[in-house]
């Protein structure tokens, strides 16, 4: 028996004191609310009502009743609203991720606009490489991030691919500093600060075997992330690393933003280090919102939808195609 369904219409004869007008407010013809009170009266083992063909009146068991069945109906609606706002993503707890690197302008505004368009949402965003998030994604203990190409994206659903081309941080010493671009062969001589491979194997084989196939293939590779840590290196070492284009003013709260991480914008503000762009764009951050395969919710799409509106606000983003084609497969992504 539909329990809550059936203390309704107990409810709207009880206000109404009229089977058809209580019909009528249910929507519902006479003989079915009949059959549901006389159902009910059999489940609760109660008389509910007298009729006689004039009225209907209460009996003193249904007196009593109505209040709780009042109360019944007003938490069952509750329920339904507090559903609803959890499955419109309105309400509830989202478990989502970036990178390391990303900077803190557009980690400013991913948060901002959840919480302008979804005030109830409960954000746990984590700072996890691109490895960590995939771990965390199969095993249900994220449910979205943001990740990079190329990587196993087996089991997941994508958002659309953003591109973000690299240049090159220099040493204000270096001779390539008074080149308007500069190629990658003509980083030969320099080491490179590149991310921790565990963080993004695919995308730190890619990145060294499209710098092999540009005549760059460094003297030693560094590893390091943070700002200070990657600047000084660059700096004592004879070191190059690579970065975005500076990012945009940012329309949150500022802050700095990695060079190094394998999402990482150019130095901070004040940086002694310099950056060009590279002749041919030939290397270049892919991004994409994933998240488990069929557990979409509104909340995921929230953010699956702010991340890239965040990234073209805060980040300089490639629209021009890509200068050799790009392959996506069901277990990796990467440039012929």
């Amino acid at each position: 028996m539909d329990l809550v369904g059936h203390v309704r219409s107990f409810v709207a004869v009880a206000e109404e004191r009229h089977f058809g007008r209580a019909a009528a407010r249910l929507g519902m013809a006479q003989p079915p609310l009949s059959q549901r009170i006389q159902r009910l009266e059999k489940e609760l083992g109660l008389r509910l009502f007298e009729r006689t063909s004039r009225q209907v009146a209460l009996t003193q068991a249904g007196a009593l009743l109505l209040p709780e069945a009042r109360d019944l109906i007003t938490g069952c609606d509750a329920l339904l609203g507090s559903a609803a706002r959890i499955r419109d993503g309105h309400r509830g707890l989202l478990r989502a991720a970036l990178p390391p690197g990303v900077g803190a302008g557009t980690v400013a505004a991913i948060l901002t606009e959840l919480h302008e368009r979804h005030p109830g949402l409960d954000v746990e965003l984590h700072e996890l490489p691109t490895a960590d998030q995939l771990a965390r994604l199969v095993s249900h203990d994220l449910d979205v991030g943001l990740i990079h190409h190329p990587c196993d994206v087996t089991g997941l659903e994508l958002g659309p691919l953003l591109r973000c081309e690299l240049g090159v941080l220099l040493p204000p010493s270096s001779p390539l500093a008074e080149r308007a671009e500069v190629p990658l062969a003509a980083l030969t001589g320099h080491g490179l600060v590149l991310f921790p491979r565990a963080d993004a194997p695919a995308l730190y084989d890619d990145m060294l075997t499209t710098c092999a196939r540009d005549g760059y293939t460094p003297e030693a590779i560094r590893h390091g992330q943070g700002d200070s840590f990657v600047e000084g290196l660059i700096l004592s070492v004879n070191a190059v690393a690579f970065s975005p284009a500076p990012p945009r003013p940012p329309t949150g709260p500022t802050g700095p933003s990695g060079p190094s991480g394998p999402s990482g914008p150019s130095g901070p503000s004040g940086s002694d280090v310099l950056w060009r762009p590279l002749v041919g764009a030939p290397l270049a951050w892919r991004y994409s919102v994933a998240w488990p395969r069929g557990r979409g919710s509104a909340s995921v799409t929230a953010f699956a939808d702010a991340a890239p509106g965040a990234l073209r606000h805060t980040t300089v983003l490639s629209d021009t195609p890509p200068p050799r084609p790009l392959h996506l497969r069901p277990a990796s992504e990467y440039w012929l």
